[in-house]
């Protein structure tokens, strides 16, 4: 064979080593969970980014619309490059066995490549589980927005997401999913009743108690703008959840559909219990009460969804619509405290009550692994050690959030000061804040 004869039988095999990716994903990694939790990426970012900022839009006064819709759009720009640069190395890279912390392995995403997996979900490229868990971060930073709405001068808020993202959520979200004392000492928390939930009701809480009311609050006609921007909201968040709870399985198959199912049951008998509550006390069903038992539903079933049955969604949905309800009604007015939007009322105490709700409903086969085939049961199964354990998650995130919020805050204060002034809030954020309003 000559030299002409040799170089056109190698030329096809040259080609195809040139279609070959410069990156193979690894063995690991499965198509089908890779394709679904890119969907479930793209919902859980749809749910900031339109659907808090609708909801959000709509139930503020028309004057501080744009100033809400910025807070949330701060969140989503800020939390995801800080969590590219550490703060997913921090939560979810080393620090396993208990730890308090991560580790700074992945700073600026170092050594990440196309086929690199985390060990905590080796199914999926690791690039994928760290923009999916970023969604997640996102949104439980502009939940926050919802409580000191009409008050808060933006850049105090720009700061609130740089350090409450490293010293509140980041801490408990390692606690809980990424290896931290939490998650070993048996806390169950799916989708986000403890990281998310309860996490921003509480730093919500705080938050608008360090602001103090709204002037003019109880005696100036606050109305929601506009219920129809609230609906569209409402309806992105609700299809999102989808992505939220579903995707929290971390692969496509039997667990992540039924917590889709669980999670719209819950939602639906929630906006029910709600509906028929505020229609038997004030004699009308209003939307936004259906919106918000709604919300209150979804956010109730997040730490059981991949743990329940669709019975058990039906209960802990009216359990949701009833408590949430008491809480942004006899509650709220009986302590006087004006958390705007309800971020409390519906997040924090949905949070507290789907993350306990867990402790009574887990099912032991839904729940078991390959290392623990048994599962962790909950007291419905005999398991009352369960309930203790789901308590003690909630007093730890209640205590380390409401502490380091209300730390975080005052430096804030002392460093550009947290509320607008009272000429600024009388002519509306929109207008002293960005310079625009609404015509």
């Amino acid at each position: 064979m000559n030299r002409n004869q040799l170089q056109r039988g190698l030329a096809p095999l040259a080609l195809t080593a040139l279609a070959t990716p410069a990156f193979a994903q690894g063995p690991t990694i499965n198509a089908a969970d890779t394709a679904w939790i890119t969907t479930a990426t793209a919902l859980v970012l749809m749910m900031t980014i339109p659907g808090l900022a609708l909801l959000y839009a709509g139930m503020v006064r028309k004057k501080h619309l744009l100033g809400v819709m910025a807070q949330c759009l701060a969140a989503l720009m800020i939390v995801s490059v800080l969590w590219m640069i550490a703060g997913y190395s921090l939560t979810f890279v080393g620090g396993g066995n208990g730890s308090m912390i991560g580790t700074l392995d992945r700073l600026f995403l170092a050594g990440m490549t196309m086929d690199s997996v985390n060990d905590l979900a080796n199914n999926l490229p690791e690039s994928l589980f760290m923009a999916f868990q970023m969604t997640f971060a996102i949104i439980t930073v502009a939940l926050v927005a919802g409580s000191v709405a009409d008050r808060m001068k933006f850049s105090a808020f720009v700061l609130f997401c740089i350090l409450w993202l490293f010293f509140v959520y980041v801490p408990i979200a390692h606690w809980v999913w990424g290896g931290g004392f939490l998650g070993a000492w048996g806390v169950m928390d799916f989708a986000g009743g403890t990281v998310v939930h309860i996490n921003a009701g509480v730093a919500g809480l705080v938050a608008c108690l360090v602001l103090g009311n709204r002037r003019g609050y109880g005696t100036e006609n606050m109305s929601p703008f506009d219920l129809s921007l609230a609906v569209i909201g409402t309806g992105l968040l609700w299809v999102g959840w989808f992505g939220f709870n579903g995707g929290s399985a971390l692969s496509a198959g039997g667990r992540g559909t039924m917590a889709i199912l669980v999670t719209h049951l819950a939602a639906s008998m929630g906006a029910l219990v709600w509906m028929a509550a505020e229609w038997w006390t004030r004699g009308k069903p209003s939307v936004l009460g259906i919106l918000s038992g709604a919300i209150a539903g979804l956010g109730t079933i997040t730490p059981a969804s991949g743990f329940v049955l669709p019975w058990h969604a039906l209960v802990i949905g009216a359990v949701a619509g009833l408590s949430c309800f008491w809480a942004c009604t006899w509650l709220k007015q009986r302590l006087n405290y004006d958390d705007s939007l309800d971020v409390f009322g519906i997040h924090g105490v949905g949070g507290v009550l789907g993350t306990l709700a867990t402790g009574v409903f887990a099912v032991g086969a839904l729940t078991a692994t390959a290392a623990n085939p048994g599962g962790q049961p909950g007291l419905l199964e005999g398991n009352a050690a369960q309930l203790q354990t789901q308590f003690i998650g909630v007093v730890v995130t209640v205590a380390w959030c409401g502490i380091v919020t209300f730390i975080v805050l005052k430096v804030i204060d002392l460093m550009v000061g947290l509320r607008v002034s009272p000429d600024a809030e009388r002519m509306g954020l929109d207008v002293t804040q960005h310079g625009e309003a609404l015509q």
